[in-house]
């Protein structure tokens, strides 16, 4: 997932409109194809979305559960990743099949 991918998912899940399961899957695949991010940021993102997964079972937040507050440590996650290592810029249509 792109960068404004991955917010408009932390979005959704502060609205309470997120597939939890999906937005867990596609965290981990980001994080598992993210070139150079160092290993801890893999661990405290299961860190992080332990709750989120197990909150997924209750309909209403708990006393000691926000999915609001979890979206937002997420989105320091994620800023933190992309300042540790910064993923190479995608651009649809550069380089392929250019004749010159």
């Amino acid at each position: 997932m792109t960068p404004d991918e991955l917010d408009t998912a932390l979005d959704q899940l502060r609205a309470g409109r997120a597939d939890v399961a999906r937005l867990a899957a596609d965290l981990r695949a980001t994080a598992a194809d993210w070139p150079g991010l160092p290993a801890r940021y893999g661990q405290v993102l299961e860190h992080l979305l332990a709750p989120l997964e197990s909150s997924a079972l209750f309909q209403e937040e708990s006393c000691s559960f926000s999915a609001a507050d979890l979206a937002d440590q997420l989105a320091q996650w994620l800023r933190l990743a992309e300042a540790a290592a910064p993923r190479p810029a995608t651009s649809a249509g550069t380089g392929a099949g250019s004749c010159g």
